[in-house]
């Protein structure tokens, strides 16, 4: 039970009618999971307001509704007002959950690329320290243990709250999370403040009628975290750095390879070597030691910069960093999975035009004996995108393996067929194969020396969604499989 006025005590309301004394059952804002007592959060969605069944909301139970537009209930329901019910949301799920926010460390990580994988090496670099960190992210949530497959990079407001208060009985004392536009712009992170801010790099990307209506509001609404962090730390090579800043109320710390920031990276090296990928270089300004990650290319210089920028902050030991960067990485995101000795295969989620571009020209600059990228569309989605992904990759690629991804109500030789017609407009060599693991198979059994090999589009997927099911498919179990059945395992 919770006090009703306990409860709204952060929050500018009206009371339209009914009384604040006594206690609710639960805080509940889907019109399906009403109980008797609850309070209930009425907003308004993409294809769905719920303002419009506040009396069946009323009829099941619910004593106190939260509304931004005008309801007709029974004058015994207690309806409160407000300016906007999605930021009422979060606040009243703080203090539902006893404001979790307050006592945890929050780090936020917002930008179009690069954020999974830095949660997942601040992680590392935390625990290796001794500190016991939770994570919010695209794949997943991390609390303790447990592993909670994600829906949104960034969930509604009141599961985040629920993560933390899950996270503090858990023991953690930090959580990471990626904090995506639409959090921020639909007030998923609101009702605490971030202990650090990061911003990693801007591009445009989401915008559409159901996201951002431009590049400007893009860039805005990934703004909006520097209001509500203590200290931001900033990608100082990012064109749109300025942009970022506008409005911020956080304190300010720069990385990049600029040598006027704060923390900065000097004499990078590429490092390939059989079987493998990795970066090299100096770490400089307010750090100063020598740093190799497993994880090709510049973008991953930023990464791991990002993640010692923060991890300064925890005091964390040079010794610490250097051993916790040597094996952190994240599932699906240059993901290198070791299968010969002469050449080196990656997994990555690299499902658009624009991340495979930067995927495979990054891994260009390694001078690799053949570039091979093996990828897939998915079906009921935009045919530009597959033809702009193979233009890509026969553009890029010395060799393509055109396959399935998740087809699901389409013919999947006919979103093949799509690839091609991308690649005609190429030089580029391909082939078709569409089994996934056959194809993955053929990669392998005609992998030759210095060759690098790129699974792109799955990365931490590991199902095939066909014909509305979902089936099992991990790339990593189709990889093993295929190495037991050439006797390489």
């Amino acid at each position: 039970m919770k006090n009703i006025k306990d409860l709204l005590e952060r929050l500018d309301y009206t009371i339209v009618q009914g009384s604040l004394d006594g206690d609710i059952t639960e805080l509940v804002y889907d019109s399906r999971k009403v109980t008797k007592d609850c309070i209930f959060v009425c907003m308004k969605g993409a294809t769905f307001d719920s303002h419009s069944v506040a009396a069946d909301v009323v009829a099941n139970g619910a004593k106190v509704l939260v509304v931004e537009a005008d309801v007709d209930v029974p004058e015994e329901v207690t309806v409160v007002k407000v300016a906007d019910t999605r930021e009422a949301l979060a606040m009243l799920s703080a203090a539902y959950f006893d404001y979790p926010g307050d006592t945890l460390k929050v780090i936020g990580i917002t930008g179009t690329k690069g954020k999974t994988t830095t949660t997942y090496m601040v992680k590392a670099i935390l625990e290796n320290a001794g500190y016991k960190v939770g994570l919010i992210g695209t794949v997943e949530t991390i609390i303790g243990e447990e592993h909670i497959p994600a829906l949104n990079t960034t969930p509604e407001s009141y599961i985040v709250q629920e993560s933390f208060a899950k996270m503090l009985s858990a023991g953690c004392d930090v959580c990471v999370m990626e904090v995506s536009s639409q959090g921020l712009m639909m007030h998923r992170v609101d009702g605490f403040t971030f202990e650090i801010g990061i911003f990693t790099n801007i591009e445009p990307d989401h915008i559409g009628p159901n996201e951002h209506k431009d590049f400007e509001d893009y860039l805005h609404c990934k703004s909006l975290l520097f209001q509500k962090c203590k200290k931001g730390i900033f990608n100082k090579d990012d064109e749109h750095l300025e942009q970022i800043l506008e409005g911020h109320t956080c304190e300010v710390e720069t990385y990049g390879f600029a040598q006027d920031a704060d923390f900065y990276a000097d004499n990078m090296e590429l490092i390939h070597k059989p079987g493998y990928l990795g970066v090299a270089y100096d770490v400089k300004g307010l750090e100063n030691f020598h740093v190799e990650i497993p994880v090709p290319g510049r973008f991953s210089v930023y990464n791991s910069l990002t993640a010692i920028a923060i991890c300064h902050h925890f005091n964390v030991t040079v010794e610490n960093m250097q051993k916790a960067l040597a094996v952190a990485k994240a599932k699906g995101r240059i993901e290198m999975i070791k299968v010969s000795d002469e050449f080196a295969l990656m997994i990555d989620y690299a499902h658009n035009a624009m991340a495979l571009e930067s995927l495979l020209s990054t891994l260009k600059e390694y001078n690799p004996g053949r570039l091979v990228c093996l990828f897939g569309c998915g079906g009921n989605r935009s045919k530009l995108r597959r033809f702009e992904m193979g233009e890509v990759s026969g553009r890029l690629a010395d060799f393509t393996i055109i396959t399935s991804d998740n087809p699901r109500f389409e013919d999947p030789l006919a979103i093949m067929a799509d690839i091609e017609t991308g690649i005609a407009k190429t030089n580029g060599k391909h082939i078709s194969i569409a089994d996934r693991k056959e194809a993955i198979k053929y990669a392998i059994e005609h992998g030759q020396p210095r060759d690098i090999i790129v699974l792109a589009g799955k990365g931490h997927e590991d199902y095939q969604e066909i014909e509305g099911k979902k089936y099992p498919m991990d790339e990593r179990v189709l990889i093993q499989e295929v190495l037991q059945e050439l006797g390489r395992a």
